[in-house]
């Protein structure tokens, strides 16, 4: 097994999607402060704002939310790897995601499908169009889960349901691709310092107790998994042990333990 770092040594560039925050954010700092010599590519609607002066980060505006914008974007990407790094193998991490917390439809029908659509189809379309650059030169896919994927999470649905996709759909893929030269990694996250509760409608530190994992942690582990050649990691013991729990747990009494723990966790209007 090698470390991160010399995992990291093996590659030429690394792909992130929605890395102007949290998670995707951590991915391209703490990556290129282990090997600066890495080319990063960040495809989200705004430049992630990181004071590394030898950083090497070209970001291409996409609304992920768009098929039009995927397709556009794309070759774009391709077309500049091949010109600052036309050898070596990549990383895509397919990190954007959003989730929002009440009864169905709220907020709102179209932003419910606008989740469907980051969390899931985008996945689906970029893999796609860049699947066969990355048999090409060889690497792996990141695939950014949640430990909502081994449960159902009511006033979470859509957001848990989107994960358990990825979750399934990564392992899949995996498989798959089993002797092409490209790893599939399914990442899934417990509760994480991150902006991702109150861009949910939540209230902070209300969905586990104790102390949150940083976005950090979760990025050397992602990084460790892969370089043990894992197809799934649940970074922290914690969550190891509360994602294999609910996986013994029939579906219908998880969801209702699951249900009560997260009711009532609504942030106030002016605080969303």
């Amino acid at each position: 097994m090698s470390s991160p770092r010399e995992e990291l040594q093996n590659l030429a560039a690394v792909i992130v999607t929605g890395g102007s925050s949290g998670i995707g954010k951590s991915f391209i700092g703490t990556t290129a402060k282990l090997q600066p010599s890495l080319q990063f590519c960040n495809l989200s609607r705004r430049i992630p704002d990181i004071n590394l002066p030898e950083l090497k980060l070209r970001h291409f505006a996409c609304d992920l939310a768009s098929a039009e914008a995927i397709e556009r974007t794309a070759p774009q990407l391709v077309a500049h790897l091949n010109e600052v790094a036309p050898l070596g193998r990549v990383v895509l991490i397919n990190n954007s995601g959003f989730g929002t917390y009440g009864r169905f439809p709220e907020p709102n029908l179209a932003e419910q499908l606008d989740m469907a659509d980051v969390n899931m189809r985008a996945v689906l379309h970029l893999t796609g169009l860049l699947l066969p650059e990355l048999k090409r030169r060889g690497g792996a896919i990141m695939n950014i889960a949640s430990t909502a994927a081994f449960q159902p999470t009511p006033h979470l649905g859509t957001y848990g349901a989107t994960k358990a996709f990825l979750l399934h759909w990564s392992i899949a893929l995996g498989e798959e691709l089993g002797g092409s030269g490209v790893r599939v990694l399914a990442v899934c996250p417990g509760p994480t310092s991150t902006g991702f509760s109150q861009r949910a409608g939540l209230q902070p530190g209300q969905l586990a107790e104790g102390p949150r994992m940083t976005s950090e942690d979760v990025v050397m582990a992602s990084w460790l998994a892969l370089a043990a050649g894992r197809s799934v990691v649940i970074p922290g013991a914690k969550n190891r042990f509360l994602a294999a729990l609910a996986g013994l747990t029939p579906k219908p009494f998880a969801a209702k333990v699951a249900g009560r723990l997260i009711s009532g966790r609504r942030l106030p209007p002016e605080k969303r």
